[in-house]
């Protein structure tokens, strides 16, 4: 059915929970920053349109909405690295080390552990960023590259789209699996790392790619009971707004619904496509012919060539990763 352990998962969570914490702040603190901004946008909004009569003022309260949308949507483009810095490969560099049967702080300490495990590997916020990005580039070119495989089969052109689908929601999770086989090479240079690891990913993507299927209808379960959970509570603050605007409760409860998703949903699901991942490669070695047909379809994958240094074997001006304590 699937290859992880739904209570090894869930000790995993558990014993990280500093940066469950810290990512239920800050995603809440994000989600309660759109809700401001859209708030005081079509408030603002609302009252311009009052000037001009008639129902202008539902007319500019959208147009402030989208506004106040827009403008946090771009504060966070700017802060969109740290983010990624701290929240997402520090707890990806903690879940890891507990898989693989190290040790790690608690308490707050956990945090600044963790991150030290990464900064190790990545100098530079800008250097983890951009292997992210790139990452997640041939992620996307794996999606076509299982549609080619398979689309000339009658009838497959429904399962093609469904997995596509699934890997498209999985997608946030494989580049952190990826940062987490990174982080655990010390031998090889983080873009040599990835390419390695991607690699390893598109041998064994039929055993991934069941593994996301359970992963993606658990996500979509838990988002969608959040969502009905605050869908009630959000369209009655909507009806307390002048016009009573139902459709702002619906924005606010999707919003909410994806700050928790983010925050205590998704650790689980990285916890679990790790242990996918780590059983479905243990023992191998990337494959020559892979790594071939990942070079043709990415372009991000040959960028990771090209960043590598001469041999691709010394860290990029990182030192050696610090190693988790054995149990």
């Amino acid at each position: 059915m699937w290859d992880f352990s739904i209570g090894t998962t869930i000790a995993l969570v558990l014993r990280t929970w500093p940066f469950v914490l810290l990512r239920l702040v800050v995603y809440v603190g994000i989600a309660f920053g759109f809700v401001a901004g859209i708030g005081v946008g079509a408030g603002i909004g609302w009252a311009v349109g009052l000037a001009f009569g008639g129902d202008a003022e539902i007319t500019g309260a959208l147009i402030g909405a989208l506004a106040g949308f827009g403008l946090v949507a771009g504060v966070l483009w700017w802060v969109r690295q740290y983010l990624v810095y701290l929240v997402k490969a520090g707890h990806v560099a903690a879940l890891d080390a507990l898989l693989r049967g190290g040790e790690i702080p608690g308490g707050q300490d956990q945090i600044a552990y963790a991150v030290a495990m990464v900064k190790a590997r990545f100098l530079e916020v800008n250097i983890l960023f951009g292997i992210d990005i790139l990452i997640r580039g041939v992620v996307r070119a794996l999606v076509g590259i299982l549609n080619l495989l398979t689309g000339w089969i009658p009838g497959f052109k429904t399962l093609n789209d469904f997995v596509s689908a699934v890997l498209k929601i999985a997608l946030g999770l494989v580049d952190e699996v990826i940062l987490a086989y990174i982080i655990r090479r010390e031998d090889a240079a983080p873009a040599q790392a990835a390419r390695d690891g991607l690699v390893l990913y598109a041998q064994n993507a039929g055993a991934l790619v069941r593994n996301a299927v359970w992963i993606a209808l658990f996500e979509y379960a838990a988002t969608a009971l959040i969502f009905l959970f605050l869908l009630g509570p959000a369209i009655g603050l909507a009806y307390a707004l002048p016009g009573g605007l139902t459709g702002f409760g619906v924005v606010f409860a999707g919003i909410l619904a994806w700050a928790l998703k983010a925050a205590l949903i998704e650790p689980l699901s990285i916890a679990s496509l790790l242990q996918a991942y780590d059983i479905a490669i243990r023992g191998q070695t990337p494959n020559p012919d892979w790594t071939a047909r990942l070079d043709s379809a990415s372009s991000a994958f040959r960028d990771l060539a090209a960043r590598m240094p001469p041999g691709g074997r010394a860290p990029w001006g990182a030192g050696p990763t610090t190693p988790a304590t054995p149990v």
